[in-house]
């Protein structure tokens, strides 16, 4: 008995199941509605702004922090460099 490929049987069957399905009904909206005043517009503009927002302030906090982090290590690196000048100073000369 010979075995059917995988694949070209998957193909097949997804094939048949796309041309016999039956079209998807959307809301006015989704189908792109004339009126721009309506409740449901507004609301859908309002969620993608909202969510801009959001996303915008997550990305200005990490900004923000390795801003902070850089503003640290230089900071830092001042620092070891004063203390070393200092030592550097108070050694002895030879």
């Amino acid at each position: 008995m010979k075995r059917v490929a995988p694949l070209p049987a998957t193909f097949a069957m997804l094939l048949t199941v796309a041309l016999w399905a039956a079209p998807a009904a959307a809301c006015s909206v989704c189908y792109g509605s004339r009126d721009n005043s309506s409740p449901l517009v507004t609301s859908a503009r309002l969620g993608v702004f909202l969510l801009l927002a959001v996303t915008v302030v997550v990305l200005g906090g990490f900004a923000r922090f390795f801003f902070y982090l850089r503003h640290r290590a230089r900071l830092a690196e001042m620092d070891g460099i004063a203390s070393e000048w200092a030592q550097l100073q108070r050694s002895p000369s030879s």
